[in-house]
């Protein structure tokens, strides 16, 4: 089957988005580092699902999301914290604490696997918003491909700047030499960093989204882009403001 053809688009889109959504959907159901194939669909599907939420949108609405109980909108795939983290990444970011993932640690999500589950949450959902801004249906989640998580790590990782341990500025080394240069990177960048893969894997939808990161110091007008660099960020800080983005 052949994913984001954009037939039906108004409106004609990039070679180079279509290949990145390609690519990232040809990854998203096989094994990753901390998730089968079948869980990494789940968390795909439960992301969808948390846009329909009813106990969601309920508990966004209370003063504190430990003070409302109820029950999430779920294929019933995935178990109970790790459903949790999905719907709350997709609709309550902005109230996620450090105490929150310590709890979801001690409950028996481990931080590599929250990493992972992240990255496909924050891929998904914007490969999703990218269908709806244009009026398109959803594409169809690809089939679980079977095999079993690899359960990599890099040793450089470090705990003391974020709510996850991540590579160090300095630590883009060995197999992880290719995820930054020059310790020229970002707390953005290496949010992901505990799980190198996750981090190749948002980097390609990014960079088509928005821009490689070698381009993101050009302050003017990119020659494949369709506005130049203010308008981008214009449309870049009022999505961040809707989303509480506190970074």
């Amino acid at each position: 089957m052949t994913y984001f053809e954009y037939k039906d688009c108004p409106v004609t889109i990039r070679e180079d988005i279509k290949q990145a959504h390609r690519q990232y959907w040809d990854k998203l159901a096989a094994p990753g580092c901390w998730w089968t194939g079948i869980e990494r669909a789940a968390i795909a599907q439960e992301v969808r699902n948390a846009n329909t939420c009813q106990y969601c949108a309920d508990r966004k609405q209370s003063l504190s999301p430990y003070q409302f109980e109820g029950q999430h909108h779920s294929s019933g795939v995935l178990g109970k914290i790790a459903l949790d983290a999905v719907h709350r990444i997709t609709t309550d970011q902005a109230r996620i604490t450090q105490d929150y993932v310590n709890n979801n640690t001690n409950s028996g999500l481990s931080n590599e696997a929250y990493v992972e589950l992240a990255g496909v949450v924050v891929n998904v959902f914007s490969i999703d918003e990218f269908n709806r801004a244009l009026g398109l249906d959803l594409e169809p989640l690809p089939e679980p491909v079977p095999g079993e998580p690899s359960h990599y790590r890099p040793a450089q990782a470090v705990s003391g700047t974020g709510f996850v341990p991540m590579i160090p500025a300095d630590g883009a080394t060995g197999a992880e030499s290719d995820l930054w240069s020059k310790e020229r990177t970002g707390n953005v960048l290496r949010a992901l960093s505990l799980v190198p893969d996750a981090l190749r894997e948002w980097l390609e939808v990014f960079a088509a989204q928005y821009l490689p990161i070698a381009g993101m110091t050009n302050m003017f007008k990119h020659e494949d882009r369709a506005i130049n660099r203010m308008q981008m960020e214009l449309v870049a800080s009022r999505v961040s403001a809707l989303n509480q983005c506190f970074y």
